[in-house]
């Protein structure tokens, strides 16, 4: 029989999430992260950038969320992404990434993976133990969720807001 411990791994949750505005042809996305320690916040960042998607947006919000759970994890502490982009949690879970490795970087539909730059920064966390990223459904009541969505929106319109006042 396996022996399992029953010993309980701390864990520090971080709740990311990205959006994006149109106004014309202006793309403004705004990302956002929260985190959260023994359901208390801790911490949260958000930002936004022109001429992006809100793909890119999740991916960000992410990377800036491991990039702080990173610095202020404690020892034996866990780090759980939770998001509701499945485009990021998909490739997590089912590791799309190993396959666009071993084809260079090409995915089944024989096209460059969109925003490798990013994907890059994500995969070293995705093959670590202390790292995991779970799906929550965006707009369906989950408070964190809906903290971090509300920041992000905020941003893109911030943005939205400045690129109308500076472009007419």
């Amino acid at each position: 029989m396996e022996r399992r411990s029953k010993e309980h791994v701390p864990t520090l949750d971080v709740y990311t999430d990205g959006s994006l505005k149109l106004l014309g042809k202006a793309r403004c996305g705004g990302w956002a992260f929260i985190v959260v320690r023994l359901n208390k916040e801790e911490y949260y960042a958000a930002g936004y950038e022109h001429s992006t998607t809100n793909q890119r947006m999740e991916l960000i919000a992410a990377i800036k969320g491991l990039e702080y759970a990173e610095q202020n994890r404690r020892h034996n502490e866990k780090v759980i992404i939770y998001s509701d982009s499945a485009y990021l949690v998909n490739c997590y879970v089912q590791e799309w990434y190993h396959g666009w490795q071993a084809n260079g970087w090409v995915n089944a539909s024989k096209k460059e993976v969109a925003n490798k730059d990013l994907w890059m920064k994500l995969i070293p966390y995705f093959d670590s133990f202390w790292y995991d990223f779970r799906k929550v459904e965006g707009h369906a009541g989950d408070y964190w969720n809906e903290q971090c969505d509300k920041l992000a929106q905020d941003q893109a319109e911030n943005l939205k807001m400045e690129w109308r006042k500076t472009n007419g």
